[in-house]
């Protein structure tokens, strides 16, 4: 079985290492097989980083784990060397949750001969940004956008109700949140607060992003983070904050959006169909109950 090093903070060159593969990874499946938290945590020092070489000391297989969830990828030019069985052992026993994206069955084959089964499906939903529905701000509620540094705390806290049983996105922090307000495609003019005009009392939120286009792929717009505040409810603030995070993605002269959503969440689901978003592909997370390999 291939050897592999755990890291947890990677050199410049490593990460340059990682981005390869996934390039690699990417054209030859046809998805990108690193998440935003994978990338974004190849900078930093959250998460703890499995790497497996080939003899002739090529990267041949990446895995990263923050907490006990994470992404595992190895090189096309690698595959069926042992190096994917490899970095699941030095992950060690326990419980374990790997993402694989896209439905595909060879990640499934995988995942079910090392004893994971399926444990999430995660959505993504797209829509053309043309013939936007007219949905009107419920009464006494004005939307303005975030400023960094007055509003980080408000936000968060209304995160974390909006999101309490979500295992990623109710768990956000400062860190969190200032990692992101320092990325290259952050806008505040995007990033949408609806609040109470009375006091200020923020209500609920659309953050957006701006996807850049790559190769033959045109730019693209995301409904990046939507949530309400479950004590300050206003009956329809949620599908009202979607059409005015689409109208300014509109805007910005995009012609679709997408967005990422559990398929066990069926709230979330129904209202975005109503307002025409349709699956445009799947990702599955596959877990391990810590009774196994332990």
């Amino acid at each position: 079985m291939p050897t592999v090093r755990v890291s947890e903070q990677l050199t410049a060159a490593e990460v340059a290492d990682v981005f390869a593969l996934a390039t690699a990874a990417d054209e030859a499946d046809g998805v990108t097989p690193l998440s935003e938290d994978g990338v974004l945590g190849l900078r930093g020092t959250t998460h703890r980083h499995l790497l497996s070489s080939s003899d002739d000391g090529e990267l041949a297989g990446y895995a990263y784990l923050n907490g006990t969830a994470g992404e595992l990828v190895v090189h096309p030019r690698h595959r069926l060397r042992g190096h994917g069985t490899a970095l699941l052992a030095a992950a060690g026993p326990g419980d374990l949750q790997f993402w694989a994206h896209g439905d595909e069955p060879g990640a499934r084959a995988f995942a079910e001969k090392a004893g994971f089964e399926r444990a999430r499906v995660l959505w993504q939903m797209r829509r053309s940004l043309a013939d936007l529905p007219d949905v009107p701000l419920p009464e006494g509620v004005r939307i303005r956008a975030f400023v960094p540094g007055s509003d980080d705390k408000a936000w968060l806290d209304v995160n974390a109700g909006a999101f309490a049983h979500h295992p990623e996105q109710g768990r956000w922090t400062e860190d969190d949140l200032r990692l992101r307000l320092a990325e290259p495609w952050f806008d505040p003019a995007g990033f949408l607060l609806a609040v109470d005009p009375a006091d200020d009392h923020l209500l609920g939120f659309h953050w957006t992003k701006v996807h850049p286009a790559d190769g033959d792929e045109p730019a693209i717009g995301e409904i990046y983070v939507l949530g309400v505040d479950p004590g300050g409810h206003r009956r329809g603030l949620g599908a009202a904050l979607s059409v005015a995070g689409l109208r300014h993605l509109a805007g910005r002269g995009l012609a679709a959006a997408l967005l990422y959503v559990d398929e066990s969440n069926t709230a979330a689901v129904a209202l975005y169909r109503r307002l025409g978003f349709e699956i445009f592909s799947t990702d599955i997370q596959y877990a391990r109950a810590s009774h196994v390999g332990a």
